[in-house]
């Protein structure tokens, strides 16, 4: 009811109650879409933000997959590349193996002894997209097979290793000067005692030399004996491994002692004329495994004078 004042008379008007209900209920009604419409716009703002930050996301992660998978490539051509150096490795060992009259290996380390015949080369160029797991596979697996080549490669090449130093120890160890300058009086082989008259076997090598003349060690090794024998007077033996040793007798006096390591070319001793001797003279001997073998055969110098003098012959 609304009362209205109309000059001196108040008017009463009034509404149905039916009426102001359903206008409450309008209003009531446009408040909730109102405020739906300003949840929805809000929700609205929200998922176009996140959607915004995951569209970035997803443009980093595609970028860096594209990266990835250019390292990839690049990984590919370098495993190639490595294959290829391993292989030109192999036949590097193979020609020392010749050089040096080795055996060859059974073992073979190159790439083609791995699961069979050669892998081919990787592909590079291969569209990611749609090869990427059969490429990474293959890369794995060509990976493992050069571990397995270059483990290997590493084995025969300390064999070779191994053998050159042998062999270096051995040429160390081989009595390949003569011991003092001199002249050769007597050689390796029987001869006319001149104690006795009779013949008898000459065990080594007979050097003419003035007393005092030094004394060489003919290759590398250890003294293993100083001290006076009942003929050969005072003498000095040097052991050279591989069951070679030098024998040195007549001394006047001996520079080293016993046990005591030398070089080939080092003075060891004096020429003299101690023990049963006609004159100063080094007595000479070389022995394998216990047994005088002739001297000469392992003078390198003397080979090399001969050689000179029959290429002089011939000019």
């Amino acid at each position: 009811m609304i009362l209205r004042r109309c000059g001196s008379k108040i008017h009463q008007a009034s509404f149905p109650k039916k009426q102001v209900y359903c206008a409450g209920v309008f209003m009531a009604a446009c408040l909730v879409v109102l405020c739906l419409i300003l949840y929805d716009y809000y929700h609205l703002r929200q998922t176009l933000s996140g959607n915004a930050y995951l569209t970035k996301q997803i443009v980093d992660h595609q970028a860096e997959i594209a990266k990835q998978r250019k390292q990839i490539q690049l990984f590919a051509g370098e495993i190639n590349a490595l294959k290829t150096k391993l292989n030109t490795l192999d036949d590097f060992q193979k020609s020392i193996r010749t050089m040096a009259d080795l055996i060859p290996s059974d073992n073979d380390t190159a790439l083609s002894g791995i699961g069979g015949s050669m892998p081919e080369d990787l592909n590079p160029a291969v569209p990611l997209e749609k090869h990427h797991d059969s490429l990474m596979q293959a890369m794995h697996a060509q990976v493992a097979g050069l571990h397995q080549a270059s483990d290997r490669q590493y084995k025969e090449f300390q064999t070779i290793l191994k053998y050159l130093e042998d062999k270096q120890s051995l040429l160390a160890a081989t009595p390949s000067i003569q011991p003092a300058q001199g002249r050769f009086t007597s050689g390796f082989g029987y001869r006319i005692s001149p104690f006795t008259g009779l013949p008898e076997m000459h065990k080594g090598l007979d050097v003419a030399a003035l007393r005092g003349e030094p004394i060489l060690a003919a290759a590398d090794g250890i003294v293993s004996f100083v001290g006076t024998e009942r003929f050969f007077g005072k003498t000095i033996v040097i052991d050279h491994g591989h069951g070679v040793s030098t024998r040195y007798a007549h001394c006047d006096n001996i520079e080293k002692k016993h046990g005591e390591a030398v070089k080939r070319g080092d003075v060891i001793a004096k020429v003299g004329n101690t023990g049963r001797s006609t004159g100063p003279h080094l007595h000479y001997e070389v022995r394998l495994n216990g047994v005088q073998v002739n001297p000469k055969r392992y003078i390198t110098e003397m080979f090399a004078a001969k050689a000179a003098e029959i290429k002089a012959s011939l000019m």
